[in-house]
């Protein structure tokens, strides 16, 4: 909340222009709010925070590229969030990744009020404990793409575009078409989200889409080199060789 005026400076984000209507009209009665900016899909809304630092983000789950839960991924806690949507099936999704609430389209002025004052009030309290889950899909869903953030830019990359994945201290740089982008995520993580049939943890520090194998070379005792399609050569710990096997 701006101190000066105790407004609370929202954001809303939906691709559905009606609805983004109807959120701006009962926000207009409301005291104490100013709407900065409307956002039409997760990109805007990244860029948008990012530039204004709102107060609050009233942002909907199902969007076309990037959805709710992602977007709230990329920035991190940056901004509280109240998701709003037409679908209850992501209500215990959203409280797992802190979101301050839940809202049912259509959206009631006074469940709307009550909203915005659980957003005060955290603002007053402080952060939710506990750290932002990466994802908010259920339980044993594989990851099917992984958003990174770039100063500015968004990227989306498709798992099956991913060529391997490199620890880097509490970052992971993830190779694909020729290049790496930095993510802040642990390797571990990562691997954690990704399918186990797919992707495996042949070093340490790395961890290999399968797909990618061309084959495995012995240089030394016990040390093997993964050699990649492309020609690239990582390295296979014992540990990842005996992974490697029971996937081949």
């Amino acid at each position: 909340m701006s101190e000066e005026s105790g407004l609370l400076r929202i954001v809303i984000v939906d691709d559905e222009e009606p609805a983004r209507l109807a959120l701006r009209q009962d926000l207009a009665a409301l005291e104490d709010v100013e709407v900065v900016a409307e956002c039409a899909n997760g990109f805007e809304a990244v860029k948008v925070v990012g530039e204004m630092r709102p107060d609050l983000l009233l942002l909907d789950v199902q969007m076309p590229k990037l959805d709710g839960f992602e977007v709230l991924e990329l920035l991190g806690g940056e901004v509280p969030v109240v998701f709003v949507t037409a679908y209850d099936e992501f209500a215990i999704k959203a409280f797992d990744v802190h979101a301050v609430d839940y809202l049912l389209k259509p959206v009631t002025r006074e469940r709307l009020a009550a909203a915005l004052e659980r957003a005060r009030a955290r603002q007053i309290a402080g952060p939710a404990p506990g750290a932002l889950k990466a994802s908010a899909r259920p339980p044993g869903t594989p990851l099917e793409r992984v958003v990174i953030r770039d100063g500015a830019q968004v990227h989306v990359v498709a798992v099956g575009k991913i060529d391997y994945v490199e620890a880097q201290d509490d970052y992971v740089g993830i190779r694909t078409g020729g290049r790496s982008l930095l993510k802040e995520q642990t390797l571990g993580d990562l691997e954690a989200q990704l399918d186990a049939r797919r992707f495996v943890r042949i070093h340490r520090s790395y961890l290999l889409n399968i797909e990618r194998l061309a084959r495995v070379e012995l240089y030394a005792k016990d040390s093997r080199l993964a050699i990649l399609a492309d020609g690239t050569k990582l390295p296979v710990s014992r540990a990842g060789y005996q992974r490697l096997q029971q996937l081949l």
